[in-house]
């Protein structure tokens, strides 16, 4: 028995899984990738192993093999459903999991995203959160005419330009978070009245005006949307590098790393907590959760198998941002328990192939975590922060009684 406590696991979802060839496997149901019932099937699963959550992944282009414009490719997956919509059309056919739908920051207002965001968690029951995300592709700026960006390549990240651009943008989803977590307590939480005697819907004296002014956002509010079942919605991020870390540490619930190995698991960590102590939410709960690509089959050889003959197809060796695992699912509890001796409190997989991957997750790594002690056997909460152990917020606007 593992003497930590449990830790926590969710998946991310894109399409067929996160290798571009695996919409090409047997059993990866390409015909079904932009229809409701393909999506209610993965979180169903999902939550059959009792996950945390899951993320759906988004964006403003069409997908690419190139981090910073687009490509010409036909032999891969392009194309998505709009993250936030799959979400709200899978919620009422769920009950316990966590539904995080990935949003721009960039292009898209504040105030559209809170509203949005409030909308899933009241038609989940408070299972909602977003993962916020920016973008510096000059393709996908080009879609809404507002804003122009230079031409950036992967390797001009760490030029002086390069940097400047990335600290904005990352500034910029900063007061962007906090519109959005202004806004969804511009509501008190007894706001409405209902009372049809009186003629009184709501009590006005509990919309508050948020009264926004920063570099990049000007928001007067009070929302449209009464405030959220969990308060505050969970907020996370993937973070790379130090200024995303950053972000992570200062506005995030849930901030998503990509070690490759426990040393430097627990150097992120550290970078993480030391951003979060220096803006002063050093006794808040922020969850660090570690992403894998997983590759999984009973023998390892299968999976190495796999893994290969899916590059073979691509005409390349996948490779990842993340670590990219291939063996058991006892294999893979092994590797999670190291790694979370580094400080890690949790986990998102990404399944390489869907189709294949996922049920090897819930079916074959659950079981085998349950049977080390390190993961639940029943949901213990019926709201994505009870699930984490967050508790919900005070409204910063409310009068202190």
């Amino acid at each position: 028995m593992s003497a930590h406590p449990p830790f926590h696991l969710a998946v991310a979802l894109d399409g067929s899984g996160w290798h571009p060839a695996a919409w090409r496997e047997p059993d990866a149901r390409p015909h079904d990738l932009f229809t409701a019932g393909y999506w209610a099937g993965l979180v169903a699963e999902a939550e059959r192993g009792l996950l945390d959550f899951v993320t759906f992944e988004d964006g403003l282009g069409l997908q690419s093999v190139h981090p910073t414009e687009p490509d010409e490719r036909t032999d891969q997956v392009r194309g998505r459903l709009d993250a936030v919509l799959v979400a709200a059309r899978v919620a009422p056919l769920t009950r316990h999991i966590g539904l995080v739908p990935t949003v721009v920051a960039t292009h898209t207002e504040p105030f559209h995203i809170s509203k949005a965001i409030a909308t899933l968690d009241h038609v989940s029951a408070g299972r909602a959160g977003l993962r916020v995300q920016v973008s510096a592709r000059r393709n996908e700026a080009e879609h809404f005419g507002r804003r122009t960006f230079p031409p950036l390549r992967f390797e001009d990240r760490d030029t002086p330009a390069g940097r400047d651009l990335i600290a904005e943008l990352f500034e910029e989803a900063a007061d962007h978070i906090e519109v959005v977590r202004r806004l969804w307590d511009s509501w008190e939480d007894d706001a409405e009245i209902r009372d049809i005697a009186t003629g009184r819907f709501i009590d006005r004296d509990k919309l508050h005006h948020i009264d926004f002014e920063g570099r990049h956002f000007s928001v007067k509010g009070p929302s449209i949307t009464p405030r959220p079942p969990q308060g505050q919605p969970l907020v996370s991020a993937l973070a790379h590098d130090s200024v995303p870390y950053q972000l992570v540490g200062a506005c995030a619930d849930i901030g998503y790393v990509t070690p490759h190995g426990p040393e430097r698991a627990r150097a992120i960590v550290a970078e993480i907590r030391a951003a979060q102590a220096a803006a002063g939410r050093a006794e808040e709960r922020l969850h660090v959760f570690g992403d894998l690509v997983v590759f999984l089959d009973d023998d390892p050889a299968a999976a190495e198998y796999r893994k290969a003959r899916l590059d073979g197809l691509a005409g390349y060796t996948y490779t990842s941002d993340a670590e990219v695992f291939t063996g058991t699912p006892r294999q893979l509890a092994d590797r999670l328990l190291e790694l979370r001796q580094a400080g890690l409190s949790g986990f998102r997989l990404r399944p390489g192939a869907i189709g294949h991957d996922l049920e090897q997750i819930t079916r074959g790594l659950v079981p085998e975590l349950q049977r080390r002690g390190a993961f639940r056997h029943a949901y213990e909460a019926d709201t994505l922060r009870g699930l984490l152990g967050l508790s919900r917020p005070a409204n910063r606007y409310a009068a202190a009684v």
